[in-house]
C-alpha cells in the first residue's frame, strides 16, 4: 500500500475529527464571549503564564493563552457553575 492509497483510506476518518474538533472549539469560543460580555471572564501574562479567572476565581495558569482558556472551562463546567450565560454558549 503506497502513501497516496494510505491517505485516502483515513481520509474520512481525518474529516470526522477535524470536524469534531471545529464544534469543540467553536463550543469554547461562544463560551469565552459569552463570559467576556458578561465582565466574569479576566485573563493576564505573568511570568508563570495566563491566568485566567472567573467570577474572581483564579481557576487556571498554564504556558499559553488557548490552554489556559481550555483548563478554566474544564474546571469551570467541574465545578457547576454554569450560571448567567455561560451554560447557554456550550
Amino acid at each position: 500500500m503506497n502513501w497516496d492509497s494510505l491517505t485516502r483510506c483515513y481520509q474520512p476518518e481525518r474529516e470526522k475529527a477535524a470536524n469534531a474538533a471545529n464544534a469543540e472549539d467553536a463550543a469554547l469560543w461562544r463560551w469565552f464571549c459569552a463570559l467576556f460580555e458578561d465582565g466574569r471572564l479576566r485573563w493576564c501574562k505573568s511570568a508563570s503564564g495566563w491566568l485566567v479567572s472567573i467570577d474572581h476565581k483564579h481557576l487556571s495558569t498554564e504556558a499559553s493563552f488557548y490552554e489556559a482558556i481550555r483548563v478554566a472551562i474544564d474546571r469551570f463546567k467541574a465545578g457547576g457553575q454554569h450560571g448567567r450565560g455561560a451554560s447557554d454558549a456550550m
